[in-house]
Formats: structure tokens, C-alpha cells, sequence
């Protein structure tokens, strides 16, 4: 007889792993305990050697299928306890806790059987879950993650739900959030006043036939309310456009299954791994020609963003919903956030049918509190690998795993697309997507998440660092609410930081930081950057950046490109530009953009690689005004010719000790291809080929003055599949080591990452 301790690290809470060691153990006819402390799950096990050996390879090869594990402690224990049994011994708490919080995760296989089995006795029922799925963050008050700690603690389970929940063999064993159409929580669909219609199965059905009717449904979800409506009903997508105040950009849809799928979009096997993994995030592929469904989902792109059913709530609706259509016509639902444009994501039902009473005929609602705000996760997945536009279910709060321990701090994130990070010993937890901080809306939300992050982490910080930018609501926070000593770090050194941190590299790295406006240190407008960082040290040097161009306005020049194409034409002398029919529309207003320009009237200089997209998306006509953050550059890149091979020449040259990008130059070619007739296809491709090129002759250049090799790709414009590939390939065939972004997107939502990393150094030097 053999005595072990096993402490287990990582994402062990909330999963069924102790219910999986009480099997394995008594399988194994070994005795002792398990239980949640603030250590981890402490695991005290004994017998026989060879079941002790077998018992520990299981722990480590076959853990529980949400479960993520980060560090398994073994112990050899002297003294033998002779214990009687194997026992789940209660939780136990504490702010030095080592335990993961686990995402979200959607409906498994064994579930959805049952949903939709007429013999189960939870058929049809929207909240059937187990320890292999369903809520997990959004209805988590604090660690331990049991019951009471959870917003099902006002549900109490009934005799079949409890006998599940104490049997061992059961794989609803300790499934904290285990109900049933008894005991559990329930459905029901309202109208705009809030007067119930129909409760539970009789709603769900009333609900497809609803949408089939062209209305617009607001449903609550799993972290808050989706817009729902018939992804195939033109009228039904331009209403809730309409309504919802956006115009032009993508819609998600939802589809009933994988088949629904294939029949709309051209899915590769990478996609589909992604789309039916446990995380189910919306996945962007492209569309099938010609496309069945309303064309009014994705106006400017061929890609659409796709999702399959991730709650037993979902599949229930389509379940009514195909018995209602015909065979032919595939069962796809428009699910949007649950928000008018710029506020955050409904999450109560009083909120909800207030803020969504102008937008939304009727209301499903529910009556399982949703504690934190988490929206649906957006991926391209262009090879293996999926590259965020938006990282929130499925994936929050699984931390970023850091070289090092180190104390904890707090990143408080930019102004658009901001998170929030919060770091504990080596581990950094970067929060679902919050939005943009431009109202009091979105600004309680980013409150909300520092309140729950802390709460749940059971952590205190001991620093905040916030943006340059002290404008930012996230700034004013920092030093006017936070009452934590502030540090300060530039937006695009945030970026590279955030990137070195999520490959653990520490040491000297190159960075280029591509995005559309960052307050720079020499507070111009920064966005085409060509850094070098080091993470130990804390230096930080700008080697080069995009040749500025002045934007006239300022921020009218970002909603309306046409001003920033007439800027780069000025900084060219080229007056002679009326053969193209969109200029002559702003005939009459180039003299005074002209004279804004020259008397440097509201024209602050700008590097953006973002305006640079946009300048060349007005210069062949494809926007005017900008309707969405990134629109010029997505119908950019939507047009381009990939047969065409040709590039142009983007030039460097040195200024003021740095090297300079000559973007003017490659905007003249660009114009004299459309003076000669070239095709805007073409001339798209080659603008594409010829940043990519310019880049990478740029990053080769510094690496070979500075002796650096590795460099750090990061910044919105990353999320172009086209530069980004492109930009990839030539460096590595350059020789470089190559950092991209993984685990979160390499738009603004990393920041807070790279300030966390970056006061975490500060506080130890």
C-alpha cells in the first residue's frame, strides 16, 4: 500500500473533475478524498502501487473534456491515513486560490440526444446541461465554483435532479447547474409591454413561427440577449438594420447543423473543427454563389459570420422552426448582439425590454440570472489556427499563460474594443470583449467586469497602467476612480508587448503595429509603426514609421476617406484629378480642404495604415462615408484580383534617424494604374502585394542594423487575412521568427494585456 498528494492547477472547477477522480479512484479500488481548496483540487489517494501508477496516467492523458490542465504537484506520503472510501470533501476558499474559472461552453453530444429524445424526460427542455457542458462564467458569482456560488442557487433541485447530481456513475454528478422542466428555470415569450404570451414549450414554438412571420425576436441567451431574426427574409434584415442603427456592416447567422451549413457557405475541415468544437464561436467563411439566403446580411464582403447552435434554447427553436419550413429552405437565423449600435450587450430582462423595446416585436425571456455580460466569439481561421476579431464566449476568461510570476496589476485597455487584464502569479486573464468606451453604458459595463474579475479571481491588484491617451474613459478610471498607483504605456508598445507575452518571448523583438490611430508619444497620430521593444530591460525605441499625411477634420476625415485621399493627392501636387466621377462630387469642396491642409487648419499629421487603406478605397470609388470601423479596407480587399502577381515599388528612406515608409509614393502609383485604366481589382491586388513587400523590406532592414531577428506582428489591420498572410510568408522566407497573435486578436482588444505585462516588469524593477 502506497500514499500520494496530488495538488492539480488550471481549469479544474466547474468541469466534472472531481466527480471524474471519484470515478477513476473507485474503478481503481482506491481510497482517500478530493477537493477544491484554494491550493487547486487536492487529491489524497491510496493503494495498491500498480493502481496508484495506473490512476496517475489516467489524471494526466484522460481528464475531463472541459478541463484544462496547467500543473499536477505529486507528493509521496510517509504515513498511510487508511482511509475507508473515496470521498468529495466540501470546498474550500481562499484569495490565493490557483484555480481556473472555465468558459462557457455549448451544448455536448450526450445532451442535445436528450433534448431532442420524445422518451427523455428533459425533452425540449432549453436549460439541459452536465459537467461536459453548458454555463459556466456567466452565472459564476465566486470561487469555488459550487451552487451556491452560482446564479442556480435559487433553483432547488428536485428528487431525479438530486439522486443525478449524487451519483457517481452519473455524468450530471456534482453538475452544478444540473435542472429539469421540474425544478430548473423556465422560458417564456413576451411582448413589447412585457405581457407574458406563452410559457415554455408552447413559446418556443410560438417563437418559430414568429420569425417565419418576418418579426424580430429579442432572446435571451447564454450571456445576454441576441436580435433573432429570419436570416432569409430581406424585409425582416433590412427592419432590423433599420432599427438597430447599422447599416452596412456583416450580420452573424445561426444555422440548425453542420449540413445547414455546407449547403450556404464553403467551409474548409479547419473551419468546421472550429465551428463544432466545444467553443461554437462565429466562424467567417465564405459564401456559396449563388447565396440562398438575403443578401442584405454581408453587403461588403464574400465572407459571412457563422454559428451552429451552442444551447439546448437554440436547438428547441430550430427544432419548431423545421417543422414549420419546407424541406427545401434551410433553417438560419439572423442572432446579433442584443444592443442598439455602441451599447453593450443587453443582459436582464427589465434592461432588455427597455433598451431593445425599439428594435424587438417580442421578447423570450428566461428566468436564470446571467451575472456577467459575455458576447459570442468571431474567428477567421485561415489555416489551423484561428485569428480573433472578438474573443468573449467559449474562450473567456482562460488566461494567458506568462513566463513568469509576477505581482498582480491591472490593465484597464484603450478606448475601442477594450477588455480589461488582470494578472495572478504567471497567469493573465483578459476579459470578454467590452466594447467600445464612448458611453455610460459601455463605460458601466468595463465597471461591471474589473468588479466581477476581481471578485471571482479573488484578487486585488497592486497597480493599474492605462493608454497615453489621457482622455480615454479607461484613463480617467485609472487615475480618478481606481485608487491604485497609475503607469502609463503608449497604445502601439502595447501592442508589441501583448504579443512577446502571448508567445512568452522575453528579450529583444521587433514589432510593426498596424492600425488606424493611436495618440503618439510625439502626440501625432500614430498607426504605422516599426518598434523595438524590450520586455526585461523596459526600453522602447520607435525605429520607423508610415511617411504621416495630414487628415483634415480629423475625425471627419476618418467617417468621410474622400478628405484623406485629397490630402495624399495635396502632399503629391497632383491638382489635375477630375477624370474620376467620384471626385467630382467634391469639386467644390477641395479649395477649402485644400486650404485646412496648407494653413494646417484641424489637420493633425497621421501614420495609420488604416487611413492608408481607406485613402485608397475612396481613390477607386468603393466609400465615400464610413458606416463601420474598417469598411474602406474590407471592400478593399473583397475586390482584389489574386491572379495578378505585379506590385509596386514602396520606397524607404531615413528621417530624423528613422525609417520612413514612402506610402505617398505607393498612393501615386496607385493613382496613375487608375489615371492608365487599370482595373480596380487588379490595382487592389497589387496595393495589397506592395504594402506586404514594403513591409517586410522595411522589418529587414531594422532587423539588420539592430541584429534582431524575431518580430512582432500586431495591430487591427492584421485581422486583413490578405496582408497578414502575405506579410507572414515574406518574413519568414526573410529568415525572421515571426510573432502573431493566438490566443486574443490582435486588434485593441490586446492592449490591456500588454499594459498588465508592462507594469508587472515596472513593480519588480
Amino acid at each position: 500500500m502506497k500514499r500520494k498528494r496530488y495538488i492539480v492547477n488550471g481549469r479544474v472547477q466547474g468541469v466534472g473533475f472531481r466527480p471524474f477522480v471519484y470515478r477513476l479512484a473507485r474503478e481503481l479500488s482506491l481510497t482517500g478524498s478530493v477537493s477544491n481548496t484554494q491550493e487547486g483540487v487536492v487529491i489524497d489517494v491510496e493503494g495498491e502501487e500498480e493502481n496508484l501508477e495506473a490512476f496517475d496516467r489516467n489524471l494526466t492523458d484522460h481528464p475531463p473534456p472541459l478541463a484544462g490542465i496547467t500543473r499536477i504537484e505529486n507528493l509521496e506520503m510517509e504515513s498511510l491515513a487508511h482511509f475507508k472510501e473515496f470521498t468529495i470533501t466540501p470546498s474550500v476558499s481562499g484569495r490565493t486560490h490557483q484555480v481556473l474559472i472555465s468558459p462557457d461552453a455549448s451544448v455536448c453530444l450526450d445532451c442535445q440526444r436528450e433534448v431532442l429524445d420524445p422518451g427523455d424526460r428533459r425533452y425540449l427542455y432549453p436549460f439541459t446541461n452536465c459537467t461536459n457542458c453548458g454555463p459556466r462564467l456567466t452565472i459564476t458569482r465566486s470561487i469555488p465554483y459550487d451552487r451556491p456560488m452560482t446564479s442556480m442557487a435559487c433553483f432547488e433541485m428536485c428528487p431525479n435532479c438530486l439522486a443525478e447530481y449524487n451519483e457517481p456513475s452519473n455524468r450530471r454528478f456534482h453538475a452544478q447547474p444540473n435542472a429539469c422542466p421540474v425544478c430548473g428555470p423556465e422560458v417564456w415569450l413576451a411582448d413589447k409591454q412585457g405581457k407574458e404570451i406563452a410559457r415554455n414549450r408552447e413559446s418556443m414554438a410560438r417563437t418559430a413561427e414568429l420569425l417565419i412571420q418576418g418579426k424580430i425576436i429579442a432572446a435571451k441567451g447564454l450571456g445576454g440577449f441576441h436580435l433573432v431574426c429570419d436570416a432569409g427574409n430581406n424585409q425582416s434584415v433590412e427592419q432590423l438594420r433599420k432599427r438597430k442603427n447599422r447599416p452596412g456592416k456583416s450580420l452573424a447567422i445561426m444555422v440548425s447543423d453542420i449540413e445547414t451549413a455546407e449547403m450556404i457557405t464553403r467551409i474548409n475541415p479547419h473551419q468546421e473543427k472550429i465551428l463544432t468544437g466545444m467553443e461554437h464561436p462565429i466562424v467567417i467563411v465564405p459564401v456559396k454563389k449563388p447565396f440562398i439566403l438575403s443578401p442584405l446580411l454581408s453587403p461588403d464582403t464574400e465572407n459571412l459570420g457563422l454559428m451552429l447552435p451552442y444551447t439546448p434554447m437554440h436547438l428547441v427553436l430550430f427544432h419548431y422552426m423545421k417543422k414549420i419550413l419546407p424541406p427545401e429552405k434551410p433553417a438560419a437565423l439572423v442572432m446579433t448582439s442584443g444592443n442598439s449600435s455602441s451599447e453593450p450587450i443587453s443582459l436582464g430582462n427589465r434592461e432588455a425590454l427597455i433598451r431593445l423595446c425599439p428594435i424587438a416585436d417580442y421578447f423570450l425571456l428566461h428566468n436564470r440570472d446571467i451575472l456577467i455580460r459575455c458576447d459570442d466569439s468571431v474567428v477567421f481561421v485561415p489555416d489551423r489556427n484561428p485569428v480573433f476579431l472578438r474573443r468573449a464566449r467559449g474562450y473567456t476568461p482562460a488566461p494567458v499563460f506568462l513566463a513568469e510570476k509576477g505581482p498582480s496589476v491591472l490593465g484597464a485597455g484603450p478606448e475601442l474594443k477594450n477588455t480589461i487584464c488582470l494578472t495572478k502569479n504567471d497567469h493573465a486573464y483578459v476579459s470578454q470583449h467590452i466594447g467600445d468606451l464612448k458611453n455610460l453604458e459601455t463605460y458601466d459595463f468595463f465597471l461591471e467586469t474589473i468588479h466581477h474579475f476581481k471578485n471571482v479571481l479573488q484578487e486585488e491588484p497592486q497597480a493599474i497602467i492605462r493608454d497615453y491617451h489621457p482622455d480615454y474613459l479607461s484613463s480617467r478610471y485609472a487615475h480618478e476612480e481606481s485608487g491604485l498607483p497609475v503607469f502609463t504605456l503608449q497604445h502601439h508598445f502595447a501592442h508589441i508587448f501583448a504579443v512577446m507575452a502571448e508567445n512568452r518571448f522575453q528579450g529583444q523583438c521587433l514589432g510593426v503595429a498596424l492600425d488606424g490611430t493611436g495618440l503618439g508619444l510625439d502626440r501625432t497620430l500614430w498607426g504605422g509603426e516599426l518598434l523595438l521593444v524590450d520586455n526585461t530591460k523596459l526600453t522602447m525605441n520607435r525605429l520607423g514609421s508610415f511617411q504621416p499625411v495630414q487628415l483634415p477634420g480629423g475625425e471627419k476625415a476618418i467617417e468621410e476617406p474622400w478628405r484623406i485621399a485629397l490630402s495624399f493627392l495635396r502632399q503629391l501636387g497632383v491638382e489635375n484629378f477630375y477624370g474620376f466621377p467620384w471626385m467630382k462630387k467634391f469639386r467644390n469642396q477641395q479649395k477649402h480642404i485644400f486650404r485646412m491642409l496648407d494653413q494646417n487648419i484641424n489637420s493633425p499629421l497621421s501614420s495609420g495604415c488604416g487611413r492608408l487603406f481607406d485613402a485608397v478605397a475612396a481613390l477607386l470609388g468603393l466609400v465615400e462615408t464610413i458606416e463601420y470601423e474598417g469598411q474602406g479596407a474590407i471592400r478593399l480587399e473583397k475586390i482584389q484580383d489574386p491572379s495578378e502577381t505585379n506590385h509596386y515599388d514602396a520606397d524607404l528612406f531615413r528621417r530624423g534617424g528613422m525609417i520612413i515608409l514612402n506610402t505617398p509614393a505607393l498612393f501615386e502609383n496607385v493613382f496613375q494604374d487608375l489615371k492608365a485604366g487599370t482595373r480596380p481589382e487588379i490595382i487592389s491586388r497589387r496595393f495589397h502585394l506592395s504594402l506586404a513587400h514594403g513591409i517586410c523590406n522595411w522589418v529587414t532592414s531594422a532587423s539588420r542594423e539592430t541584429g534582431v531577428s524575431t518580430v512582432g506582428l500586431s495591430g487591427g489591420v492584421m485581422q486583413n487575412m490578405t496582408l497578414s498572410g502575405l506579410l507572414q510568408d515574406l518574413l519568414v522566407n526573410s529568415g525572421l521568427n515571426v510573432l502573431v497573435h493566438r490566443m486574443l486578436p490582435p486588434n485593441d482588444a490586446c492592449i490591456s494585456l500588454g499594459q498588465a505585462v508592462y507594469g508587472r516588469e515596472m513593480i519588480k524593477q
